[in-house]
């Protein structure tokens, strides 16, 4: 019997492989290595590289998928890549009808940029794998170089740090890094995906000089972003940490009995409350920052955040379906409108209330189905032998990090965060596809 032929392209994706005949020439041969390296130069640059330098990476790296693209005959689409498509079609529609549309197609043009360097991880990773450790030291070595920095500050000049102490905070006082990123909650949200893919590499690499590096990476940074002393980054951090330890356990304990293959892992959990709740009582400066959090309107950064989220709620309210259109640019000329006197904000301080202002309804149900397909290709590794298992379950609970701290903030929506975001969605689609079931 001969084999079933293969599904037609997308219609959307039916201009890739255009230029597949033409003679291959150089630059065709050499594109998985040119891409590597610019990807690897853009992910050890993240916290250290300026805006305008992230900026050429970022080009580069679209211009780069695009020239493969033209190059590559297009596959099946799969879960993953069918919801960011559906997000971009949105985010088109919602610019269109955006009472700023100047500034909302700025937004889109961003949007366009990151899904560029998605595209062309994803392009990477499917056609050499090998590529996924080498990103990840590229990541992990940007990632220590500014753990050292933000630790080093506890020994310098405290006039700078001073500058995050909130006078008006429950938690007044407290000294907080920043690193080269110059503000202590970014560079809590840089870390949070990083700390996962940090541990799963310890595990993964084989050579003793590896695993040294990526434990170093992993120790210094769990210490920077805890001296960061960002809520949600603390949070992100024991949800990151948490979902990939408990991924793992379920992983090594699918072939013990049934019984202990329950009781193991809420034993696990247990055991995890236990120590925590003992961290908080007897750690001072732990607990105080903890108390902040139920502080409520007393501590000025939740004040702060309540005043926002209510203007962004009545943003939403005047606009439920498309929004405003995407885009900082446009939400700083919106929200003037809705703020509440002396609440200046750049954000809605909320990762679901910033979908909802740019987008609508839809934007944020369509960013909901991506979770749910991104969790999905994750957690299907968990029974499996694949190489990718691992890859996949640290891009999780990266995932699972990142939206507990994006509950309370949108540091997310920041390049030195998106980013590694990005690439922990293009190893969970690879993930897929290579289990034959999806892309």
């Amino acid at each position: 019997m001969s084999p079933a032929p293969a599904p037609p392209s997308p219609w959307l994706l039916r201009w890739q492989g255009a230029l597949a005949g033409l003679p291959s020439g150089p630059l065709t041969s050499r594109l998985p290595l040119l891409a590597g390296v610019v990807l690897c130069a853009l992910m050890a640059g993240l916290p250290l590289v300026t805006r305008g330098g992230l900026s050429l990476l970022i080009l580069a790296a679209g211009l780069l998928w695009l020239t493969w693209a033209l190059r590559t005959p297009a596959g099946p689409l799969g879960a993953i890549n069918s919801w960011l498509l559906l997000l971009l079609g949105i985010a088109v529609v919602a610019t269109g009808c955006s009472p700023v549309p100047l500034a909302a197609f700025k937004g889109l043009l961003k949007l366009l940029s990151y899904l560029g360097v998605y595209a062309l991880m994803r392009q990477l990773l499917a056609e050499a794998p090998q590529w996924w450790n080498r990103i990840v030291a590229a990541l992990l070595a940007g990632q220590l170089v500014s753990a050292v920095l933000a630790i080093r500050q506890l020994y310098g000049d405290t006039a700078e740090l001073a500058r995050w102490a909130d006078p008006n905070s429950v938690a007044d006082g407290t000294i907080r890094v920043y690193g080269p990123l110059e503000n202590p909650n970014l560079l809590a949200g840089y870390l949070i995906p990083i700390l996962p893919i940090a541990l799963v590499a310890l595990l993964r690499w084989r050579s003793w000089p590896q695993r040294l590096f990526a434990a170093t990476a992993l120790a210094l940074g769990a210490i920077a972003l805890f001296l960061s002393y960002s809520r949600g980054g603390w949070l992100g951090m024991l949800a990151a940490l948490g979902a990939l330890v408990l991924l793992l356990v379920l992983r090594q304990t699918r072939q013990w009995p049934p019984l202990w293959r329950r009781l193991f892992p809420l034993l696990l959990l247990l055991g995890a409350v236990a120590v925590l709740v003992v961290a908080v009582t007897q750690v001072e400066p732990l607990r105080i920052r903890v108390l902040s959090l139920v502080a409520g309107r007393e501590d000025s950064s939740n004040n702060f955040r309540i005043n926002v989220w209510l203007a962004a709620i009545d943003m939403i309210q005047a606009r439920p379906w498309l929004g405003i259109g995407p885009g900082n640019t446009a939400f700083n000329l919106i929200y003037p409108l809705y703020q509440q006197p002396k609440f200046n904000a750049l954000s809605a301080y909320s990762v679901p209330l910033e979908l909802l202002v740019e987008g609508g309804v839809p934007y944020l149900l369509a960013a909901l189905g991506l979770l749910v397909a991104s969790l999905r290709a994750g957690l299907a590794q968990l029974k499996g032998e694949s190489s990718w298992a691992l890859p996949a379950l640290a891009a999780v609970a990266a995932i699972a990090g990142l939206g507990m701290q994006g509950i309370t903030d949108t540091i997310f929506f920041r390049p030195e965060v998106q980013l590694t975001g990005w690439f922990c969605l293009a190893s969970l689609a690879v993930s897929r596809a290579q289990a034959g079931t999806d892309g």
